[in-house]
C-alpha cells in the first residue's frame, strides 16, 4: 500500500534475490557491494555539493535500498532541517523509517508531513501505522480520506485498513466485513486476500482459511503468500504432502521467504 513519493529517483537502483534462501541472502549481498561504487561517488558528490537537496535525496534513497537504514535516515534528518517546511521530505522520511522498523520515527514524520499537507496518502500511511497499533486513530484518518471521494482504489485501501484495525483487535466480524468490502472495490487486492484467510487461521477454521487462500492463488498465481498460507493451513491439519508442496511453491516465487524455507526444514525432519 505504499506509495514512495520519489520512487522515480531510484526506481533503476532496486534488485532482487532469485535463487534458494541461501543464495538469496548471497545475492543480497552481492547486490548491496554492487551499489557501494555508487554509494561512494555520490557520497564524494554531497561533499562537492552540500546543498543539493536532489542529490542528498537520491542518496538517502539509494541507502534504503540497500538497508543501510540509519545512514539513510542520517540524510533524511539533514534535508528536513534544512527545509522543515516541505512536505515531501517528511513523508518521504516516514517511509524510511517504516522500512526500517522505526514506528515512531514513522508516525513523528508523517504527522509533520500532514500537518503541512494533508494528502489522502500520509493520512492513509498514518492509518495503517495507527490500525497495527490498535489505536482508533486508524478509523478516523480512513474515515477523512474516503469523504474525499476519490474514487474505488482508495476506498479499498481505506477498507482494507479498517479491517486490519478490527483483525488487530480480534474482531474477526468486522474484520471480515472490512476485507471483503475492499475486495469487492479491488479484487486484485492480494493483502486482503491474506488479511481475511489469517482471521479464519488465528481462529482455527484451517478449511475457510484454505479456500480464502486457494482463492488468492486464483486471481494472481504468482502471488508467494498465497502458497505459503496455504502450507501453514495444511500443516495445521496435519497434511504433510499438501504443506510441503505448497511451501516450495512459494519459495519458488520468493526465495527471500525465510519462514517458508524453516518450515520445509521441520516437516522433513519429522
Amino acid at each position: 500500500m505504499k506509495h514512495l513519493f520519489f520512487a522515480i529517483i531510484i526506481c533503476c537502483l532496486l534488485s532482487a534475490c532469485h535463487n534458494n534462501s541461501d543464495v538469496a541472502a548471497n545475492k543480497t549481498d552481492s547486490a548491496k557491494n554492487a551499489m557501494m561504487p555508487l554509494v561512494e561517488s555520490m557520497h564524494k558528490q554531497l561533499q562537492e555539493f552540500p546543498d543539493s537537496t536532489g542529490l542528498r535525496l537520491q542518496y538517502a534513497f539509494t541507502l534504503d535500498s540497500i538497508k543501510m537504514y540509519k545512514e539513510a535516515l542520517i540524510q533524511m534528518d539533514t534535508l528536513t532541517k534544512n527545509d522543515s517546511a516541505n512536505y515531501g521530505l517528511f513523508y518521504a522520511q516516514g517511509q524510511i523509517a517504516e522500512d526500517a522498523n522505526d514506528t515512531l520515527l514513522a508516525l513523528k514524520s508523517y504527522s509533520r508531513a500532514a500537518h503541512l499537507y494533508e494528502s489522502p496518502d500520509v493520512l492513509l500511511a498514518l492509518a495503517n501505522l495507527y490500525a497495527e497499533l490498535k489505536d482508533d486513530r486508524a478509523i478516523l484518518f480512513c474515515s477523512r480520506v474516503k469523504a474525499l471521494g476519490l474514487g474505488r482504489d482508495k476506498d479499498a485501501d481505506c477498507a482494507f485498513i479498517t479491517g486490519v484495525y478490527y483483525a488487530r483487535l480480534h474482531k474477526g466480524d468486522e474484520a471480515i466485513k472490512y476485507f471483503d468490502e475492499c475486495i469487492t472495490n479491488n479484487y486484485t487486492y492480494m493483502e486482503a486476500y491474506i488479511e481475511k484467510g489469517l482471521v479464519y487461521f488465528d481462529a482455527k477454521q484451517y478449511d475457510k482459511a484454505i479456500n480464502i487462500f486457494q482463492l488468492a492463488s486464483t486471481v494472481n498465481n504468482l502471488y508467494a503468500d498465497a502458497y505459503y498460507y496455504q502450507a501453514r493451513c495444511y500443516e495445521m491439519i496435519n497434511k504433510k504432502d499438501s504443506a510441503i508442496l505448497r511451501f516450495k511453491q512459494s519459495l519458488q516465487l520468493d526465495p527471500t521467504l525465510d519462514e517458508a524455507q524453516d518450515h520445509l526444514k521441520k516437516l522433513a525432519s519429522e
